[in-house]
């Protein structure tokens, strides 16, 4: 009888260790009413979408002065009291750690010997389509530049207001007059979304009411729900706060299927191949490579790393020790879409790499 090392690469996500780099991107952008520089270090997105609803859940990394801070995203419609709501950060550790890169090793009589050097990676990637992702508009129109406060009202630290603006000058103009100091080249960013008839999610920060963790503040995250024919993420102006290159990573949370970009090219993280028994010493600069590799090879696409069925309790093989549990489901959205602690699941994780000229 002899033993056999067989690892397993599940088609995962997140940036590895390794990757110092790389920046993770943000949907919208921050201002502040310091003069001090701003960098999004790093953003997690989870989406459910049923329908015409969407759940947005993202959680922010923000490293700055708290002084006037605000984050600004475009979303289709005005949103309400009710439609959002503050997450406990758990959540998306759960959902990081089941679509993760990892790295299993199995032992197992082998009644035929193979060299106990040969090891064996796979994954699984299903599918279904993804609506305009990346998108940066909802349809034309400019008019008067004027700026209007559609809705009002607080959530845990953030005081949140919606506005709608006819022109993105008009906007930024208004987040001046209000003392928040947009980043430089921020307005340009802004018009495709005004001029499709976008609204503004501004997340302004009580700072008497955030928690210090290590000397920066550690944000709620947030989330909110809203109805529309399209199915996108307004990526740009995460540039506006950007240091260089970015990476993007979206977990989407469905039904019945897996999720693809409409508008760009989609490739597959490389799986189901043999690697060295060395990989697994280090298998966080492996994956960083990996993906690099995959990345050049096709410039511009969005890599699907994760696409597996789930249920509360039970994930995949190999599994991970996360459990994305009811619990967790409910509160990413699933108590507006219809996913309980009993439902299956379908976990999409896609990854773009993208800078100010991409």
């Amino acid at each position: 009888m002899r033993s056999q090392s067989i690892i397993a690469a599940v088609a995962g996500v997140v940036a590895v260790a390794g990757a110092a780099h790389t920046a993770h991107a943000f949907c919208g952008f921050y201002v502040s009413g310091s003069g001090e520089k701003m960098f999004n270090d790093a953003t997690q997105v989870v989406l459910m979408r049923d329908g015409t609803r969407t759940v947005l859940s993202m959680q922010n990394d923000y490293k700055g002065p708290l002084e006037d801070f605000a984050m600004v995203v475009p979303v289709p419609v005005v949103l309400h009291d009710g439609d959002v709501k503050t997450l406990d950060a758990r959540v998306f550790a759960h959902v990081e750690a089941l679509g993760s890169p990892r790295l299993v090793e199995y032992w197992e009589q082998d009644p035929c010997p193979r060299p106990v050097d040969e090891l064996v990676a796979y994954g699984d990637a299903g599918g279904m389509a993804f609506g305009a992702g990346g998108g940066t508009g909802y349809g034309v129109g400019m008019g008067r530049a004027t700026v209007k406060v559609e809705a009002k009202f607080d959530v845990a630290e953030y005081q949140i207001v919606i506005l709608s603006a006819t022109d993105s000058a008009g906007l930024a103009t208004w987040l001046e007059d209000n003392k928040y100091k947009i980043p430089a080249g921020a307005e340009p960013l802004l018009r495709p979304y005004v001029e499709g008839g976008s609204k503004f999610f501004v997340a302004k920060v009580n700072p008497a009411k955030v928690r210090m963790v290590d000397g920066h503040a550690e944000l709620s995250p947030l989330r909110f729900h809203y109805d529309s024919e399209d199915f996108s993420l307004p990526i740009r102006l995460g540039m506006a706060n950007s240091s260089g290159t970015q990476d993007l990573i979206v977990n989407i949370i469905s039904k019945d299927r897996r999720y693809e970009v409409a508008n760009y090219k989609n490739v597959f993280i490389p799986t189901n191949f043999d690697v060295k028994n060395a990989v697994k010493e280090r298998f966080a600069e492996f994956y960083a490579a990996l993906f690099d590799a995959t990345v050049r090879a096709n410039p511009g696409a969005v890599v699907t790393e994760y696409a597996w069925s789930a249920k509360p309790s039970y994930h995949c093989d190999p599994c991970t020790n996360a459990d994305v549990n009811g619990g967790d489901l409910a509160a990413l959205g699933g108590d507006v879409v219809g996913l309980d602690a009993r439902s299956e699941f379908v976990l999409t994780r896609l990854h773009a790499r993208y800078g100010k000229r991409t």
